[in-house]
């Protein structure tokens, strides 16, 4: 019987823009950044990445967005809401879009390394993340949904599926700098 070489998965990139941007006191997704919104940003850098197709997590009608399948549940329920409307099996590149220094060069080498892994991130980072989206991964975001809120979180979804992580150099770890409060968004455009 001859060998065959399984197709790879399609890389679906995910701007997660469904907060409340609380911290920011004003919706993060929309600030300016080099001449256009943040979110736009974002989905240009995923496409840069070389994803088949970009989407957005949360209730933004002018970015198709898709609606969090649990309301205020953080980034797992907008996971778990684009989880719901995806068919098939999907390799999931995820960023939050408060993070504006992110380059499409350091996406590219968390889409290349490690292959075989489940869940990959970056050494002390969250997000962001690939993800394997298959029935496995669909229901533990299901799962971790149930769980009380201290315990519904993307690292809760790492451990669970024996998440794996890479290093960063001190330049690749400064576009990971995330824009949670004014000030944070002050040090990263001043």
């Amino acid at each position: 019987m001859p060998d065959t070489v399984a197709e790879p998965l399609p890389c679906i990139g995910v701007v997660l823009a469904g907060g409340l941007s609380s911290r920011m006191g004003r919706d993060k997704a929309l600030l300016p950044w080099q001449g256009r919104p943040l979110i736009e940003h974002q989905l240009a850098v995923l496409r840069e990445a070389g994803v088949a197709e970009a989407r957005v997590s949360g209730d933004r009608p002018d970015y198709a967005g898709i609606a969090d399948a649990q309301p205020q549940a953080g980034p797992l329920g907008g996971l778990a809401g684009v989880a719901a409307v995806l068919a098939g099996e999907a390799e999931l590149l995820v960023i939050p879009v408060d993070m504006p220094r992110l380059q499409a060069t350091l996406l590219q080498r968390l889409r290349r390394e490690r292959p075989d892994a489940r869940c990959l991130a970056f050494a002390g980072h969250v997000l962001p993340l690939r993800l394997r989206l298959d029935g496995r991964s669909r229901a533990l975001l299901r799962e971790l949904l149930q769980q009380e809120p201290r315990r519904r979180s993307l690292r809760a979804l790492q451990a669970a599926l024996g998440g794996e992580d890479i290093p960063l150099d001190a330049a690749e770890a400064r576009q990971l700098a995330d824009c949670n409060t004014e000030a944070g968004w002050n040090e990263v455009t001043g």
